[in-house]
């Protein structure tokens, strides 16, 4: 069965990440109860809807203004590193045509809110297959929610040229340790793919853990919004 062009298009894109970029993947479960409970105060508050993709998004941009390296790309023929000043935020979308990463140029400037919405038109464009010339390039980190899969972990295959990737697991309720005892708490697992050229295992562990920190405690990130 031939491919069509966006299947050998993310076939070449898929080949060229493997063959070029030395990865390395680091993971932490969470405990997702209190982003739970402050979505749902978000929205009885305002009268709107908020999916976890677009709070987590949220936290992934603060998270990169903290830890630049991973928002990044390496130049093999200069060997530098090539700093982003934006950040453009790529969200991996399975669509009928294959997986599509349509990406958000400048979340850094944007609001909760503005980003949900930008995240949403970019996910309905991806779906239409109708999409601004620029939608799909100038990636510096994608967020892929594979949890709506109905899986909790894997080792993505980082978006070359960009050097990470955070992945989120569903959201399942699980056995766990709150102050000493058992309680049943929703938990979902991050993982984070990343270059190891662009920077080591403790500022990616750092990254990943501010952004666990951020969905367990939401209300910590509020001075980084």
């Amino acid at each position: 069965m031939p491919l069509d062009r966006t299947a050998r298009a993310a076939a070449a894109q898929f080949s060229r990440s493997r063959r070029e970029i030395p990865e390395a993947t680091v993971w932490v479960d969470a405990d997702a109860t209190g982003l739970v409970e402050a979505r749902r105060e978000l929205e009885r508050a305002t009268g709107e809807r908020f999916g976890i993709t677009a709070l987590v998004a949220r936290f992934v941009v603060a998270g990169l203004r903290r830890h630049p390296s991973l928002n990044a790309s390496f130049d093999a023929e200069r060997s530098e590193l090539v700093l982003h000043g934006a950040i453009n935020l790529g969200a991996a979308t399975q669509t009928a045509r294959g997986l599509m990463v349509p990406v958000v140029h400048g979340a850094e400037a944007m609001s909760l809110r503005a980003l949900r919405d930008a995240l949403a038109e970019r996910a309905a464009q991806a779906k239409a297959g109708a999409f601004p010339p620029a939608a799909l390039t100038g990636g510096t980190f994608t967020l892929n929610n594979y949890g709506a899969l109905g899986v909790d972990g894997s080792a993505a295959i980082i978006n070359h040229p960009e050097a990470a990737m955070l992945g989120i697991g569903r959201f399942v309720e699980r056995a766990w340790v709150v102050d000493g005892a058992l309680a049943v708490r929703t938990v979902t697992e991050l993982t984070l793919s990343f270059d190891h050229r662009v920077c080591d295992g403790a500022d990616a562990a750092a990254f990943l853990t501010f952004v666990a920190s951020c969905i367990e405690r939401p209300v910590s990130v509020l001075a980084e919004l």
